[in-house]
């Protein structure tokens, strides 16, 4: 703001004036403000009725084989060890096989029927088979990026350009957050066995464009949640609540001459972690849960697994947090992805079955919306004899709860899993749909930057995933 002459700050001051008292408002709620105040959303309503109020987004990162999980291929396996039909590789982007001899390379694991509906996944994922009436399954999904970074940011944010605006950001800027003393949006990461540990980064929760009070904030599931949430020792918290009063006093000075939205987010910032000194502690403590809940999702407390992250995110949606994004990673199998995703079934099979039937157990589950993806999908295609290179043209992906209809497949990929080709879904499909049954018409839900008209939908062209819906 200091390169702006007197009269630009000026001008931008008036301009702003009548959010000039949000700073106000919020520091005199310091103790109990309301959870508009908190992060408040920038929608009126709900463009129409909302089928779920909260997001729990399952990423398995590293991008997990739809071959060795939820899409089985027959024809494939009778095909292993042959040449690949160049009619179906010519000319297509592949990540690491390019120029390689491709062969085909069966299913790691046989599949089997489950639940009434009769849908094939993995027989190692017997937990999620024993829910798959309640869980729709997307074999035809597609995406842009071919290697992990751009992947995931697509995922996320619905563009491979860093600096947009991630769907949990998009989501409490449009509906705000239910929580007073917790984040609208908030990332768990858990480290798993037997693949790549490719590394994630702060961008992919980030608010890009938006404000930055609606970025994602992580806690970590182990040791202290939030570095430095701990108040010193001789620090009391009333006397730490008049420190956070003196500094938002001075913001709010700031805020009524230059009428900068960062400046409010300074303000609702410093506030907000005052609450998470009391309010992290409390949920992170999961020793409260029963030993029934602790036993269906196979953890103990504090150990940072992704089943204790499963549990932490039922937690955080009774709390009343609006999008809450878990990254389970070492999914990248380029070698050995037979013992691989055995270990991954291993890490994630109860703990989703758990989330799923806990929900159900609050009567939570039919407004929460739980989705499970990747950011790409592996080759039909050997990689050095064990593994599966990247491939954005076909991946699986799964959704439960909040007006999703269960107990479906939809879409179909070719019969050696190259290829979606019935009801062919896009991310941007994806997101639409998401949006959609939060109450968000995605067409009429954007923000200008650069001049542009930038959406998490994109602007492509995006339909809604009617078919799924219940």
């Amino acid at each position: 703001m200091n390169c702006l002459e007197p009269s630009r700050l000026a001008r931008r001051a008036f301009l702003g004036s009548s959010t000039a008292a949000v700073g106000g408002a919020a520091l005199a709620g310091l103790l109990s403000r309301s959870s508009a105040a908190a992060v408040g959303g920038t929608l009126s309503a709900p463009h129409h009725a909302a089928r779920a109020n909260r997001v729990i987004w399952l990423t398995m990162a590293g991008g997990p084989s739809q071959l060795e999980t939820f899409d089985p291929k027959p024809k494939l396996a009778e095909m292993h060890g042959k040449p690949m039909p160049e009619s179906l590789t010519k000319g297509q982007q592949l990540a690491q096989l390019q120029g390689q001899q491709l062969n085909c390379f069966g299913p790691q694991h046989a599949f089997k029927a489950f639940g009434e509906s009769g849908i094939e996944i993995c027989e190692l994922f017997p937990h999620l088979g024993s829910v798959i009436d309640d869980v729709c399954l997307i074999r035809s999904m597609t995406t842009d990026a071919i290697n992990h970074d751009p992947a995931h940011m697509f995922m996320n944010t619905g563009s491979q350009i860093a600096g947009r605006p991630s769907m949990g950001s998009w989501v409490t800027y449009g509906l705000g957050a239910e929580a007073d003393d917790l984040p609208g949006f908030v990332v768990l990461t858990s480290l798993g066995r037997g693949g790549q540990n490719q590394p994630i980064a702060a961008r992919q929760w980030s608010s890009g464009c938006l404000p930055s009070r609606y970025q994602g904030v992580q806690l970590r599931s182990q040791g202290n949640p939030v570095l430095y949430l701990t108040s010193p020792a001789g620090v009391s918290r009333e006397a730490q609540g008049r420190d956070i009063a003196t500094v938002g006093e001075l913001n709010r000075i700031q805020q009524q001459r230059f009428a900068d939205p960062e400046i409010e987010t300074r303000i609702a910032q410093y506030e907000l972690a005052f609450q998470l000194q009391a309010s992290v502690p409390d949920l992170m403590n999961t020793s409260g849960e029963t030993a029934e809940t602790l036993a269906l999702y196979g953890c103990q407390p504090g150990d940072g697994s992704f089943a204790s992250n499963c549990l932490l995110a039922r937690r955080l949606a009774e709390r009343g947090v609006r999008f809450i994004q878990l990254y389970h990673k070492d999914w990248d199998h380029h070698g050995g992805v037979k013992e691989g995703v055995r270990l991954k079934a291993e890490e994630i099979d109860r703990a989703c079955m758990a989330l799923i039937t806990d929900l159900k157990r609050l009567g939570m589950f039919d407004d929460t919306l739980i989705v499970w993806a990747g950011e790409f999908g592996r080759t039909p295609m050997s990689q050095g004899g064990s593994g599966r290179d990247h491939h954005n043209q076909a991946m699986s992906v799964w959704l439960a709860g909040g007006g999703i209809k269960g107990g479906m497949v939809h879409g179909a990929s070719d019969e050696l899993g190259y290829a979606a080709i019935e009801n062919i879904t896009t991310v941007h499909d994806l997101h639409a749909t998401m949006l959609h049954l939060l109450g968000i018409d995605h067409t009429a839900f954007s923000v200008k930057f650069q001049g542009l008209d930038v959406r998490l939908s994109g602007v492509e062209g995006a339909k809604l995933i009617t078919p799924i819906l219940a």
